[in-house]
């Protein structure tokens, strides 16, 4: 084992969230510690689209130069794929306090989001072990030990990492042994997410519409080198059906992945006519169950942030802004803690309203809107709506936080 290593700060996930943490803190001078269990580049279960509210953010962190010259097109029109019917609206513009050339959100293949900002995270000092795996958090006196691990085995590499600060970014979707980990359950109206990877779609490049679909929902953007990035959740019971039907019909054994393509493909015209002549570029990709809600902010010396702090249902496509803005949130406070227990149990206070405070509104939207396109006759019933009433798209999409400003990037207490 190696030897022990202090810390002021130790980041569990490297996913935007985590990595947005770590950056920012890095930059504030403090000691911080980033462990991933997965190598770089990798894909994700994500739908890859960043609202024009983060590049203000991004450039705070200052990698927003690059991240621009990597995405894809501006996402200019929000739309509806349902039925045979399909519908577009405007998205909404920046408001006042966003940069004048972001007026609108793009979207960026995570296996490029996340490698550049771990890259610059590590660029500003944080220490980075990956691919390892923690293993246990224990208390240790007045600071946290965190057992890390190069791989699965026991006999694996090992050390143990100090620090007083834990942040859990290792999102919601995996079980694990950790105090800030959620528990294994297994329900039939589970939602389990799907994305894959397209070129050659005749998807319009400013278009970003959402998928509705019996049993389940998604979302469609054109993202970085011409790739049009398809994520979707189904629920479980829908998905079990599925694949026993296709297999008989087809005599043999279907996968997850071929049902669920399958069953957009025959259930969306939208989705149908803007894969017609596309290929798929990698494999299928599969996670979840998705657990939407608020969750504890803070607990005896553990901050989480991402989707491990609470998540909206992805109906919203608003998982990556809500990453970047909690990692935001939290060293907004914790900059600014006194030093000792006391102070970070009242900036762990502080955060949780803080994040409540910026995306309550948005979580409770996006559930409003899932039950509407999951319920019997939902996506009927949102047709319906959206025929006659077009501006609901823009109107949901304001409600889901795509215009709202990041709190703190004005405040001088952060400047460098």
């Amino acid at each position: 084992m190696r030897r022990p290593s202090a810390h002021d700060a130790i980041v569990i996930g490297a996913g935007p969230a985590g990595t947005s943490a770590a950056l920012a803190l890095a930059r504030r001078g403090w000691a911080v510690a980033i462990v991933e269990k997965s190598a770089f580049p990798r894909r994700k279960v994500c739908g890859e689209y960043i609202s024009a509210s983060n590049l203000a953010l991004l450039d705070r962190l200052e990698i927003g130069d690059a991240w621009r010259a990597a995405a894809g097109p501006e996402i200019r029109r929000v739309g509806l794929f349902s039925g045979d019917t399909s519908i577009e609206a405007p998205m909404p513009g920046a408001r006042s306090g966003f940069a004048a050339r972001d007026g609108f959100g793009r979207a960026l293949g995570r296996d490029v989001l996340d490698t550049l900002l771990r890259d610059a995270a590590r660029s500003a000092g944080a220490e980075v072990f990956q691919p390892w795996r923690v293993v246990a958090v224990e208390r240790d006196g007045a600071i946290q030990a965190v057992r890390i691990r190069a791989g699965e085995k026991s006999s694996d590499e090992a050390t143990i990492l100090r620090a007083p600060v834990i942040v859990a970014a290792h999102g919601s979707w995996e079980p694990g042994p950790l105090p800030s980990q959620l528990g294994k359950s297994s329900r039939p109206s589970d939602l389990l997410g799907f994305k894959a990877h397209f070129t050659g779609s005749s998807l319009p490049p400013d278009l970003m519409p959402l998928l509705t679909f019996p049993g389940g929902y998604g979302g469609m953007v054109l993202a970085d080198h011409g790739r049009m990035s398809i994520s979707c959740c189904i629920r479980r019971d829908m998905l079990t059906r599925l694949r026993g039907s296709l297999a008989r019909e087809r005599g043999g054994h279907v996968s997850a992945a071929e049902a669920v393509e399958h069953h957009i493909m025959a259930t969306c015209r939208g989705a149908r006519e803007a894969l017609e002549q596309a290929h798929l570029d990698g494999p299928w990709l599969a996670a979840g169950p998705i657990r939407p809600g608020i969750r504890a902010g803070y607990e005896a010396d553990i901050f989480r942030i991402g989707n491990a702090a609470g998540e909206s249902h992805p109906i919203i496509a608003e998982g990556i802004s809500m990453a970047l803005q909690s990692g935001w949130l939290l060293v907004q406070e914790l900059g600014a803690a006194a030093s000792g227990q006391r102070g970070r149990e009242a900036a762990g206070r502080r955060y949780e309203a803080a994040w409540r405070g910026l995306f309550s509104t948005r979580v409770l939207a996006a559930e409003a809107i899932a039950r509407i396109a999951l319920g019997p006759g939902g996506a009927a019933l949102m047709e319906v709506v959206v025929r006659n009433f077009p501006q609901a798209l823009t109107l949901g999409a304001r409600l889901s936080g795509k215009t709202k400003p990041v709190p703190g990037l004005a405040d001088a207490r952060l400047t460098r």
